[in-house]
């Protein structure tokens, strides 16, 4: 496809991106992989903010995939992610972040692509969070929908006016 889209600077930052993007792919084709999550956390490992995209893909859906169609709803998707800047807080010295994946079933365990994520216990806010909706496309067969969490203005904070995660 011919999709202009922001790529990292940094080769080890590419590399990571397109090795975890790569790593997905199989279970998303297969209809495994429910959202696909990017964690921003701030200086204590707490999550600041999630960015999700929601993936369903028809998976008995015609094989008669109009290429262009899904090509131009898939721009409009990335250039309204580019410009979701301004939903977002400057994060402080010591933040990190990561890509992690939600499975709709578990998978098997044996070959290579299937060792390639692990098992984690990420942390969660204890209130729900604020979403706010950025951007949602449908072209068979894949339909994505892409939103913020942040956490809630009521969620518990320590003395220091950070928040308390499980």
């Amino acid at each position: 496809m011919n999709v202009v889209v922001q790529r990292a600077r940094h080769p080890l930052l590419s590399d990571y991106i397109h090795s975890a993007v790569s790593a997905l792919l199989p279970f998303i084709h297969k209809g495994l992989v429910e959202r696909v999550v990017v964690i921003f956390y701030d200086e204590q490992q707490i999550p600041a903010e999630r960015f999700v995209f929601k993936i369903s893909v028809n998976q008995s859906g015609s094989s008669n995939v109009i290429e262009n169609e899904l090509e131009f709803t898939l721009r409009s998707f990335l250039v309204k992610l580019s410009a979701s800047g301004s939903l977002t807080k400057p994060l402080t010295n010591g933040s990190r972040w990561e890509i992690t994946a939600y499975f709709r079933a578990l998978p098997g365990h044996g070959n290579k692509e299937e060792l390639l994520w692990v098992p984690t216990d990420t942390k969660q806010w204890q209130l729900p969070p604020v979403i706010t909706p950025i951007k949602s496309m449908s072209s068979e067969p894949l339909k994505v929908q892409l939103y913020v969490e942040h956490p809630s203005s009521a969620e518990p904070k320590d003395s220091k006016g950070k928040c308390i995660v499980e």
